[in-house]
């Protein structure tokens, strides 16, 4: 199933190099087709970049409850305060991962980056829960809230059958896995347009919100920070909500290999998403408060769509389509991305090596796209999805806060290494810190779910031991999956590419 970055089959002719025109391996043919190139091409300019990070982080959450904040603060201005601080923190880390990125111009994101650091076994790990739990959860999650908000507008007196919403959130996770199976150069320009959408959207709402304030509509921020006392615990799980709404800028890094000029174009890419980030959400939740008051928030299911109703009329069945489309460009880019990780994890010789192929005419990934596909779907129609990821939500931050560890343990195991974009140490010892926590804050908090997603999580330990570091396995078994791979590769018509010939 898995195999050793120094020991793989290419050599004895299993796995053939082609082009675009190439060969793919015959099951009884030993003769190579080393007739050019296939590799991942550098398609992603800064403004695909910006849409890429933008149209990830930017999901359902801010139009639809962004009440988990304003809970934990007990008052508008205190909840301001946080979607403005949580902001610069992410924008924090962001900047250590554009360093991170100039550095080392490799693709894989976190994986590539604890690799780097800390060596394998961590960064199997990460990789390990990402595949197996985290990104099928988190993609069924997103997809899910896409299905709702799609069929909204069909369903306004009556609620929305389950069932019809699974199967057409099984559609949109489809399309999307074909759509990145079949063109990177198409999957971005969507992304672009998705994210103008979404930017559209905020629009929607902070426009009619700024009219508001000029009317003199201000009378939720009246003793702005006078309200219900927040708990002691309440602060930090408000910043460890704020921090889940920006997720998503750390998507860029997963691309490296695939963007024009990344010394150049990946740190701008990051502070422009990050600012217009920031400002659209704090922003957003200010024109919130000029309609609904705190209370009335704190009840609504769906905030942008309240707003909507109360200030837009007809026009307020535009909101749900809107938030569909959001969906699905957060659905797009993180497929886009996480694929590349999986596609690294197995050149290095962490996932079996199908993974790490591409297709021989559209120049795609394939294999690494498809493998979310079953996975996705036995999470969207069997899983308790909000368990799982609360689960291993404190995992992200645990392995975040671990790379951005790792940037400061380069600075000095490796001072010499290139770096073309250096950001201030104080900025990763702060967010390092703070990921680090919020990881105790989960622990303490719910101490039930963090131990299982802990559990879960440490079943990479025997999992690396067992299919990658013990290579004393059957020799019946190796040859099958070696076969198996070949015919997965013809099917597929996949080969390895350029930079795996070279590992």
């Amino acid at each position: 199933m898995y195999r050793k970055a120094a020991v793989t089959t290419v050599s004895n002719g299993s796995y053939l190099q082609g082009q675009a025109n190439g060969r793919l391996p015959s099951m009884d043919s030993e003769q190579p087709a080393r007739e050019g190139k296939v590799v991942l091409k550098k398609k992603v300019t800064l403004l695909r970049g910006i849409s890429i990070i933008i149209g990830t982080i930017i999901g359902a959450g801010i139009f639809i409850s962004p009440k988990g904040i304003l809970k934990n603060t007990g008052s508008v201005g205190m909840s301001l305060t946080v979607w403005t601080v949580c902001g610069i923190l992410s924008l924090f880390g962001a900047l250590c991962y554009a360093e991170l990125g100039t550095c080392i111009k490799k693709s894989g994101g976190h994986y590539t980056y604890i690799l780097e650091a800390f060596g394998p076994l961590p960064a199997f790990v990460r990789v390990w829960v990402e595949l197996l739990i985290i990104r099928p959860a988190a993609t069924a999650v997103i997809s899910l809230a896409f299905g709702r908000y799609i069929l909204e507008p069909f369903f306004m007196q009556c609620e929305i059958p389950e069932l019809a919403i699974k199967l057409i959130t099984a559609v949109g996770i489809t399309l999307v896995m074909v759509l990145n199976s079949t063109s990177v150069s198409w999957s971005a320009r969507i992304q672009i347009f998705l994210t103008f959408c979404k930017l559209v959207a905020i629009l929607i709402i902070i426009v009619p919100g700024v009219i508001q304030l000029i009317r003199g509509e201000t009378q939720h921020f009246k003793n702005a920070f006078a309200g219900n006392d927040a708990s002691v615990m309440g602060l930090p799980l408000a910043f460890y909500s704020g921090m889940y709404a920006y997720s998503g800028w750390f998507y860029l890094n997963f691309v490296t290999e695939e963007v024009e000029n990344p010394e150049k174009n990946i740190p701008l890419a990051i502070c422009i998403s990050m600012i217009i980030v920031t400002v659209g959400y704090v922003l957003t939740n200010v024109a919130y408060f000029t309609t609904i008051s705190a209370g009335e928030l704190l009840l609504s299911k769906a905030v942008a769509v309240t707003f909507a109703e109360r200030l837009m009329g007809n026009f307020s069945l535009a909101v749900p389509v809107f938030v569909a489309l959001s969906c699905f460009g957060s659905m797009n880019g993180g497929i886009f991305a996480v694929s590349r990780m999986f596609f690294v994890a197995s050149r290095e010789g962490h996932l079996p090596e199908i993974l790490s192929m591409i297709h021989v005419r559209k120049h795609t990934p394939l294999p690494a796209v498809i493998v979310l596909h079953p996975l996705t779907m036995i999470m969207l129609f069997t899983g308790d999805l909000y368990s799982l990821l609360n689960f291993l939500s404190f995992a992200r931050w645990l392995f975040i806060g671990l790379v951005v560890a790792g940037l400061i343990y380069l600075r000095y195991k490796r001072p010499d290494m290139p770096r073309p974009f250096k950001v201030p140490l104080f900025i990763p010892a702060l967010f390092s810190f703070t990921c680090l926590f919020m990881v105790a804050l989960s622990l303490y908090s719910d101490p039930v779910n963090t131990g299982i997603g802990f559990a879960i999580t440490l079943t990479g330990v025997p999992a690396y031991y067992l299919f990658i570091v013990w290579d004393k396995k059957p020799k019946w078994f190796r040859n099958f999956l070696d076969k198996l791979t070949v015919t997965l590769q013809i099917l597929l018509e996949v080969v390895p590419s350029e930079e795996d010939q070279k590992s």
